[in-house]
């Protein structure tokens, strides 16, 4: 006899859940997916730094950079709270993908406004204002009967996201010099009373540390992508030679040192300090690693790719490399390692000194990069990011040693 067959509910197969899986629910494909935009979008931010080659361009880009984290912060945490492929939370995020690609199209004229089509500052910040619109939307259905889910929610983007966007739309309309602090108030503005309207945790709820500590890796590594694409657009109208593959080869040493200077030394250990917490000090955990922590290292890898990319540019030169390509390089890496050592400190391991002084090296060494030729720069940055890892190495093993013996 056969089993009787009942239909599916239709409401529950449109709606998400209110809550992941469990603690050990993964990244869905529809995460990866949306995280491409990011692709076009890191490269636009590198692309408008180079452009510029100006300190003051640096900052605008950075500013588009945070407005950019900010939208992707937001879906990291909806992604946690539910499942990112089914019913209404897919339909939302692919309208925040439309949004968010239009922004990076407009990067390029962010700040000056090219002749023809539409206004682009206020291209980018009708887009960022819908996409957070559309997230916090979609927070609120999916919070289902979490009262608390819902006012947190609410109330962060009434004192935090609304006065930001309003401000981006001012500072558009206005334009000019004054565009650029306005922005930068706009993106402090937001970053800041998020963060004080989530102390203690606030009504915030974090279903699964692999799916957070994944998704975070996931971006990283994307950051990382966009420092090999950086190694081809330097080089990439030129003949092939030797110190153009010789180059390259420094080049993606050097994104391979900065891997795993994330992947195999203080990611593990977020991930731990995420399991070993629960309730609103997993929150906390949350939010000061991972939601701010992480934005201190993607921008460092991209202030670094613009280093590289400018190094590349100027790779079979025996002039002096440079202050602005020299202050890229070595304060994007130093910027990294320094931030990669405050999320191990604070992921519970012991304070990384070789780190924080391998950060200062590197920031100290600007000068001396900028003097010599770009090939030797490259050199020089990716022995002091070998030299701290082989000397964390070492230390380690010491240590594990150490253990062993006394047991």
């Amino acid at each position: 006899m056969q089993p009787e067959r009942t239909e599916p509910n239709g409401d529950a197969e449109r709606m998400p859940r209110a809550a992941r899986g469990g603690e050990s629910a993964r990244v869905t494909t529809f995460e990866l997916f949306f995280d491409l935009v990011y692709v076009f979008a890191f490269t636009q931010v590198s692309g408008l730094m180079a452009e510029t080659h100006s300190a003051l361009g640096v900052l605008q880009a950075l500013v588009v950079l945070g407005l950019l984290w900010w939208m992707w912060c937001s879906y990291s945490w909806l992604g946690n709270q539910a499942p990112a492929d089914r019913g209404v939370v897919q339909a939302g995020m692919t309208l925040a993908m439309i949004a968010v690609f239009v922004v990076a199209l407009a990067i390029p004229e962010a700040y000056d406004d090219l002749p023809g089509g539409w206004y682009a500052p206020l291209v980018v910040a009708l887009a960022y204002l819908f996409v957070r619109i559309v997230h916090t939307t979609l927070y609120v259905i999916v919070a289902g009967d979490d009262n608390a889910l819902r006012r947190q929610v609410l109330g962060t983007q009434l004192v935090a996201m609304l006065p930001s966007a309003t401000a981006l739309i001012v500072g558009a309309l206005i334009g000019g010099a004054a565009q650029t602090w306005i922005w930068l108030a706009a993106f402090v503005w937001d970053f800041t009373f998020t963060y004080v309207s989530s102390r203690g945790g606030g009504g915030w709820r974090l279903h699964s540390p692999v799916h957070w500590a994944e998704r975070y890796g996931l971006i990283v590594i994307l950051a990382l992508g966009e420092s090999i694409v950086a190694i081809g657009v330097g080089v990439a109208q030129e003949p092939i030679s030797g110190p153009i593959v010789l180059g390259v080869a420094i080049s993606i040493t050097i994104s391979v040192l900065l891997w795993r200077a994330y992947f195999t030394r203080v990611a593990p250990a977020g991930e731990h300090g995420l399991q070993r917490r629960t309730g609103g000090a997993r929150v906390v955990f949350a939010r000061d690693e991972y939601t701010y922590m992480h934005f201190a290292i993607v921008g460092g890898i991209i202030l670094a790719a613009l280093g590289v990319e400018e190094a590349m540019a100027h790779v079979s030169d025996a002039e002096p490399f440079g202050s602005f390509g020299a202050s890229a390089l070595g304060a994007g890496v130093a910027v990294y390692a320094a931030a990669t050592a405050v999320f191990g400190r604070i992921a519970d391991l012991p304070w990384p000194l070789v780190r924080l002084g391998a950060a200062l090296a590197l920031a100290a060494s600007i000068p001396l990069l900028a003097l010599l030729a770009a090939m030797w720069a490259l050199v020089i940055v990716a022995a002091l990011l070998a030299a701290m890892l082989l000397v964390e190495g070492a230390l380690q093993q010491s240590k594990r040693a150490e253990v062993t013996t006394t047991a």
